[in-house]
């Protein structure tokens, strides 16, 4: 191997501070390390990614396919007395605060965006809590897919849509790099906690190659440069997880599973 192949599946405001976690853990295991954007979650298999930020549901897919094609390395603690020191993230309901909407019941018939059907925070959880709440598919007036969390954001914030489900690490990076922005937004509901995106590796790779780039990440923060880049990204720190931790997705998708079928 002459070079490490890291791919972020996740929102692009969050891209500097995996880019320079991949440089980190090339510097330290002595070899490039490149981040691009991740295009198919098939890389892994074919030797296009050797690691990965992706989230929570896809992780659950690929974990359960027949080639096992990723394993776990680790997953980030958030910065934030809400996240309790745990490897979680949140599904925050936004709209604007000149919005009429104090909660989501108040969502009814509404104009609603959501980034992508692959995404837990975004689509997944949504859909269970209306299968939850017993209401059908046509629950929103409007449903606009935008491809990803901040065209979401710009939407609601342009008034073109009422509402979105955004994923909490996605939206604190927001308003660290958007104050002014951020005022404008109103957070009316909260869903989750759920197992936060993790850090995955691919299965072929050698197995004391994927120690040694878990070991890293797992002390990254004890570096005070490191500690700075991590909080742009609002991550505290990496720990251990394990394939059991992500169960309450694969659940929520089994129970929402008909409610996304209609």
């Amino acid at each position: 191997m002459d070079t490490l192949r890291f791919a972020t599946y996740l929102a692009p405001n969050i891209y500097d501070a995996y880019a320079f976690i991949a440089r980190s853990v090339g510097e330290k295991i002595g070899l490039p390390a490149h981040l691009a954007v991740g295009q198919s979650f098939n890389a892994f298999a074919c030797g296009q990614v050797d690691v990965g930020f992706l989230c929570g549901l896809p992780y659950t897919q690929l974990a359960d396919a027949p080639d096992h094609a990723i394993e776990l390395l680790a997953a980030p603690v958030l910065h934030g007395e809400r996240y309790q020191q745990r490897p979680i993230y949140f599904s925050d309901v936004v709209v604007r605060k000149d919005s009429p909407y104090t909660s989501f019941d108040d969502l009814r018939g509404c104009g609603w965006a959501y980034n992508q059907r692959t995404s837990h925070s975004g689509w997944n959880i949504v859909c269970y809590n209306l299968w939850q709440r017993g209401e059908m598919s046509d629950y929103f007036g409007e449903l606009v897919e935008t491809g990803s969390h901040l065209r979401s954001l710009s939407l609601v914030l342009d008034g073109v849509i009422d509402a979105t489900a955004i994923d909490s690490q996605v939206l604190d990076v927001f308003c660290l790099q958007h104050p002014e922005q951020a005022e404008s937004l109103h957070v009316i509901e909260t869903f989750g906690p759920s197992p936060i995106p993790p850090v995955v590796i691919a299965s072929m790779l050698d197995s004391d190659l994927k120690r040694r780039v878990q070991d890293i990440l797992l002390t990254l923060h004890e570096d005070s440069i490191a500690a700075s880049a991590l909080h742009q990204g609002a991550i505290e720190r990496f720990v251990h997880v394990c394939d059991e931790d992500y169960n309450p997705i694969r659940k929520i998708n089994r129970e929402a599973i008909s409610f996304k079928s209609l």
